[in-house]
Parts: structure tokens; sequence; C-alpha cells
């Protein structure tokens, strides 16, 4: 019986795994078969003997990234700005997501939700040039800060601005996409809570505090719990469009590294050492937060 059962599921479900079999091929041809140059990181890599004949050095390539003079500097500046993006990206839609929910224009709520998540879709490359031209010494925040009187700021050429720069950038890049979220969360909580707190005295904002955010707490902590795995992910796209000669001692990441070290130093083998290290990292990382997010949110992926 419970064979019978399976074959007619499984008959229902084959169109749905057919489905998946694209899926599959791109990623065994474009994830897992470049796995296998993993094995690079323990060998003394050469584009003319290939990734078959390269002496093995075994954890020379690890040892040798780990007593680089700018390795610990790298790894601070990764942490650090990912540390702060991750914060900062769950605490600015949060508020967005309260304020838009206590609109009641509905009109010019859409308006500035569009408005809000429009930079998500776009390009690090197009945002790159727009934020270089406006934060330039000859920009218009440069411009506008004269106008009143002052002094002109160098936000990209600053150690001191530019991981601000980043984390500021990055959320206003973001933000939109991750208030649709809350938004959606929004939705769910019975307005009865709120008829029921109005009755009580609540003031709104006690409302906000004792019936909005709890309702919304399970994906606040689903969300954060999430984060936890791009702790390493400091975003190359960004920092590479950013980054100068200028801050790279702020803003220098293992992407960045990573990218120096194969295209421009043609050090391949140490290049995939780095990679490896922060998969591996972020490996940890990541199933660490998908258990917190399975024992705070009973969020699971099966």
């Amino acid at each position: 019986m419970r064979a019978l059962h399976l074959k007619s599921r499984f008959r229902h479900e084959l169109p749905y795994h057919l489905f998946l079999i694209p899926g599959i091929i791109l990623a065994v041809l474009f994830c897992y078969i470049p796995m296998m140059g993993i094995v690079m990181a323990f060998q003394n890599f050469s584009v003319f003997k290939g990734w078959l004949a390269g002496p093995w050095v075994g954890m020379d390539n690890f040892q040798y990234i780990i007593s680089m003079p700018r390795f610990g500097q790298v790894m601070y500046n990764t942490i650090y700005i990912s540390i702060l993006k991750i914060v900062f990206s769950l605490i600015v839609p949060i508020v967005v997501a309260l304020l838009l929910n206590e609109m009641h224009g509905q009109k010019l709520k859409r308006v500035l939700q569009t408005a809000m998540y429009l930079p998500y879709f776009l390009s690090w490359v197009v945002l790159g040039g727009i934020i270089l031209d406006v934060l330039s010494l000859e920009g218009v925040i440069n411009s506008l800060i004269q106008a009143f009187g002052g002094e002109p700021v160098g936000f990209l050429s600053s150690n001191r601005l530019f991981p601000g720069v980043l984390v500021t950038t990055e959320v206003w890049k973001n933000f939109g996409f991750n208030t649709i979220i809350y938004m959606a969360a929004l939705t769910s909580i019975n307005p009865d809570l709120y008829e029921a707190a109005m009755i009580d005295g609540a003031s709104r904002w006690r409302q906000i505090w004792h019936v909005t955010l709890p309702g919304i707490r399970p994906t606040i902590i689903l969300l954060a719990t999430l984060s936890l795995g791009n702790v390493l992910n400091a975003g190359f796209e960004q920092v590479f469009m950013l980054l100068n000669p200028l801050v790279v001692d702020s803003g220098d990441i293992l992407d960045t590294l990573v990218y120096r070290l194969a295209f421009n130093q043609a050090q391949y083998s140490v290049a995939t050492a780095v990679g490896l290290f922060k998969s591996m990292v972020s490996g940890v990382l990541i199933s660490v937060s998908y258990y917190m997010a399975y024992k705070f949110a009973d969020y699971r992926i099966f």
C-alpha cells in the first residue's frame, strides 16, 4: 500500500522534478566541476603545466597568506565592514517599514516604495560611477558644503570616512528590498490586536512596541541569523568600484586581495588558498546561522 502511494506521489510530482533538471545541470557545470580547482591551493600552480601537474606544496600557501604583512588588516577590514553592513541592513529596513506602515496615503506610499527599491535593481558598476561623481571633491555633496561655507570633505580619500561610505551606500542600495520583506510580515499581524491595544489606552508608540515589533519578530530573527553567513562577504563589486590607493588601508577586503593576487600578481595558488579559507569559514558560519534560524525562528530548508 505504501509502495503504491509513493509511486502515485512520484508520478504526480514528476513534472516538478523535471523542471529541476536545467538548474541541476547549470549547478554541476558552473559550481561543482570548477571546485576541482581547489587542488591549486595545495600546489605551486603553473599555467604552463596545468593544475594536474603542479608540484604539491601542502599547507605552504596557507602559511604564506597568514604571514603576509597585510593579511591581518585585510581580515579586520572584511569583518568590520561586514558586521556594520549586517547591523544597519537590519535596522534601517525595520525603521522604514514601520514608518511606511504608519502612512495613510496609499499613493504616496507606493511612490516611496518604488523609489526606495529602485537602486536594488542597478548594478554596482552603474551605482559606483554615480557615487564617485556625487562624493568626489567636485561633486554635489562637496559643492553644497562649500556653498554653506564649509571645506570639501574627502569621502573617498579618507581612511576614517571610507568604511562609512561603503556601509551607507550598501544600505541605500538594498534597504528598499529588505523593507518589502518586513512590509509583507506586517500584513500578517492581526488587526484585532491593535483594536485591543487602543481599547486598553495604548498610544501609537506603545502599539508599535507591544504589537508591531513582536508580530514581525520571527522575520527579524530569521533575517538576522541568516545574515551571519555573510560575515566574510563585505561586497566585492562595491569595494572594487570605490577602492583607491588612498583608502586601501581601510577598504581592502579578502575578495579584493584575491583579485590582486590572481590577476595582478599571477599568484593563482595563493589566491585559491585565500578563497578556500574564506569559503570554509563562510560555510561554518552559514551552518551555524541555519541552526540558529531553526532554533529561534523555526526555519528549515527541508
